[in-house]
């Protein structure tokens, strides 16, 4: 090769090199801008969280929600699984998992991958699991050949996820919890992650505060609920609205429900052979936090399995919160859910 071609060639490496750095600072530099210009509040598993499209995130999802809205294309199969964080999404999506795949697995000995993988592991989570920790638009995972109908998770507020998602007919299924008790679990879970980084534990005092004024994780958690609820009552073929602990009193029928939703329905040959009562069974809190593969290991790099299980109950959250505490989070209940057909049990 001629000493000029040689030339030549090492300076256009050198310009597509210089190009790659300006892209990639660039596209930093945006993005710090980016951070700077949002609202920003003393975080819970980090530093800070920014509001951003009509929710709290800390700055390391920011870049994840953004490759998602702009990047992800729907399939009218889809099927979402969608909650405030400590809402009961593990349970959530366990069951989902289960009632979608039961024909690929129609034994529920060894062979089910909810006896050796967590729920969320099964139902990878958008800003989490497919966009996050990664740069550039293209998921961690190739969702194009996932088996249909597709399963995701999602804690985005419904106006903020993607419009493929939103004008899709895609299937929704969103759980809210009674936010006392979400509070209390909220609290302990970002607490139980917060040793593991060695940080300070937060107090119940200044958590409390600042729930109330909706600064936690995809909240205020009124905005997330409301949400959906206005969406489900819009279009209920879309978007399936179930509360924690109505499905904690009756799980038989709303394990139905949500079967007869994503269209795959239980047959009666099914519930006489007690299809629906080993699925319940297989998802149960019991069951799952006793599963060897969700006593050790970590999701998302930095989240302990077993963080995912601790008590599950209704109404612990009265042994944390005092009578004033009570009182005020009540009162913001009442004003934010206001003119829905959404409330809560607020006594002990």
């Amino acid at each position: 090769m001629a000493s000029t071609d040689l030339t030549n060639m090492k300076e256009d490496q050198s310009r597509d090199g210089q190009e790659t750095t300006s892209k990639v600072n660039k596209v930093s530099h945006d993005y710090n801008n980016l951070i700077l210009s949002l609202p920003r509040e003393n975080g819970c598993e980090t530093q800070y969280m920014y509001f951003f499209h009509g929710f709290w995130c800390p700055s390391t999802l920011i870049q994840s929600v953004n490759s998602f809205q702009n990047n992800f294309h729907a399939k009218d199969s889809d099927i979402v699984v969608a909650s405030i964080p400590k809402s009961g999404t593990t349970w959530l999506k366990g069951l989902a998992y289960a009632i979608v795949n039961r024909q690929h697995f129609t034994s529920l000995e060894n062979n089910h991958p909810l006896l050796l993988f967590n729920p969320h592991e099964l139902v990878p989570q958008f800003e989490v699991n497919l966009y996050g920790d990664k740069d550039g638009p293209l998921p961690q995972i190739d969702v194009s050949n996932m088996t249909e109908p597709r399963l995701f998770g999602t804690h985005m507020p419904f106006p903020s996820l993607p419009k493929s998602v939103k004008e899709s007919n895609c299937k929704i299924i969103y759980i809210c919890r009674n936010p006392f008790d979400t509070f209390v679990s909220y609290w302990i879970f970002i607490n139980k992650i917060r040793l593991r980084k060695s940080l300070t534990e937060l107090t119940l005092e200044e958590s409390f505060e600042r729930y109330c004024k909706g600064i936690c994780l995809f909240g205020p958690f009124w905005d997330n609920m409301l949400g959906y609820l206005k969406e489900s009552i819009e279009r209920p073929d879309r978007v399936l609205f179930l509360k924690y602990e109505d499905l904690k009193e009756d799980v038989n029928f709303h394990t139905k429900r949500i079967a007869e939703f994503v269209g795959i329905p239980f047959t009666q040959e099914e519930e006489n052979n007690g299809v629906i009562e080993n699925i319940i069974k297989l998802c149960s809190f019991e069951s799952m936090k006793e599963i060897e593969g969700n006593q050790s290991g970590t999701i998302s790099g930095d989240i302990e399995k077993e963080f995912y299980f601790r008590k599950g109950e209704i109404g612990d959250w009265a042994n944390y919160l005092s009578s004033s505490m009570v009182e005020k989070l009540s009162k913001v209940m009442e004003e934010k859910l206001n003119g829905s057909s959404l409330s809560f049990k607020v006594c002990a």
